[in-house]
């Protein structure tokens, strides 16, 4: 059987694009995306997956988003697979001529039509705030219904799931994002705290920027960037202004070099907006590191608070009183951290995911 993944893009590096690499990896699929960076999938050791590219958008906010979503809409691989999944925000607008099929819904719905709209409208300038009202106004409706074509969706947590059925009025199924457990590992309790995120507005980088500038005994290390064209580019400009001189931003690295910073560094440090799932702080409790995460969406699946880390509100001073607790004993947490994490190991992952295949293809069969 022959499998299509179409994602977005892969340029940026986050977990969701770990994710379709590794499915594709284990379902001998093909990538189909737009603006594909060879480097980026260089940098995360999956130059073994075949990528079909559709060529580069337009590098503005919304003509970017807009450019994809015509791209996937016009493609048509509808005879060379058996059948196709799709991942992130706009890659169901292949949806229409690609079947059997189904959604595995990371970002989906698209945050910035729901609920980060007020978010991201408040970032723009006058003339870009009034070209985002547009686009929204006129892009939604067409996202939904190119949704209309998804036959399943595939939640990547019970957050997700709910958000699914508030702003889509669809039902879906929970299949948590894969973790390859046995590739972290635990070497000490080092000199700084790490932060793993892409440098986006919903990811709150900011607190994490105060709590430290109040704490200049710790040190943090912030791990991440962003893409051309997603609205970040004047909020990146801001953060790294008057930086404490115990933070440093170092931008995207290699799986190698991050999963040597889970080994080395003291805990981790999570502070995005209702995150769908979050796999960076899985990553760290692989690693036998605690976490502290703001005490809302997916963090509340994966942290358990006060055994794996501490779930604390959105504030700085909360934030500061979590990372002195942890900071005196980091190693209170390391067996539990790695207990907790086995729940997400990949094996689990592809296993539930190879059951939703085969479960799509014998209902389509069965209505032939």
């Amino acid at each position: 059987m022959k499998i299509a993944i179409f994602h977005d893009y892969i340029g940026a590096i986050g977990g969701a694009e770990k994710i379709v690499l590794a499915l594709a990896r284990e379902l001998g699929a093909d990538v189909i995306s737009t603006d594909v960076d060879m480097n980026a999938i260089k940098i995360l050791g999956y130059e073994d997956v075949n990528i079909i590219s559709l060529g580069k958008t337009i590098k503005m906010a919304p003509f970017k988003q807009i450019s994809a979503c015509m791209m996937f809409a016009l493609c048509d691989f509808s005879s060379k697979y058996d059948f196709f999944i799709f991942s992130n925000n706009w890659a169901h607008f292949a949806s229409k001529k690609h079947k059997p099929n189904l959604l595995y819904c990371q970002s989906t719905p698209v945050r910035v039509f729901y609920d980060l709209y007020d978010l991201y409208l408040h970032q723009q300038s006058f003339f870009s705030s009034l070209l985002f009202r547009l686009w929204v106004m006129l892009h939604r409706p067409i996202y939904e219904h190119y949704m209309g074509y998804v036959e399943s969706i595939i939640a990547n947590s019970i957050n997700a799931q709910e958000r699914v059925k508030k702003y889509l009025k669809r039902t879906s199924r929970v299949i948590y994002p894969p973790i390859d457990i046995l590739a972290f590992r635990f070497e000490e309790y080092g000199d700084f705290w790490l932060s793993v995120n892409r440098l986006y507005p919903e990811k709150r980088i900011e607190l994490q920027i105060e709590a430290f500038r109040g704490l200049p005994a710790e040190k943090l290390l912030i791990v991440g960037g962003y893409a051309q064209a997603d609205s970040s580019s004047t909020y990146v400009a801001n953060l790294m202004k008057d930086l404490p001189g115990n933070i440093k931003v170092i931008g995207t690295v290699s799986e190698t070099e991050l999963r040597d910073l889970y080994a080395r560094c003291k805990a981790f440090i999570i502070t995005s907006r209702d995150e769908p799932f979050g796999i960076a702080p899985v990553e760290a409790m692989a690693s036998g590191k605690a976490v502290v995460a703001v005490n809302e969406g997916g963090f509340l699946e994966t942290v358990v608070d006060g055994i794996t880390g501490l779930l604390v509100k959105p504030d700085v001073i909360e934030l500061q009183n979590a990372i002195n607790i942890i900071s005196r004993e980091p190693f209170k947490y390391k067996e539990n951290c790695i207990e907790q994490a086995k729940k997400f190991d990949e094996s689990i992952f592809l296993e539930r995911m190879k059951k939703e295949i085969e479960g799509a293809i014998s209902d389509k069969n069965s209505k032939v």
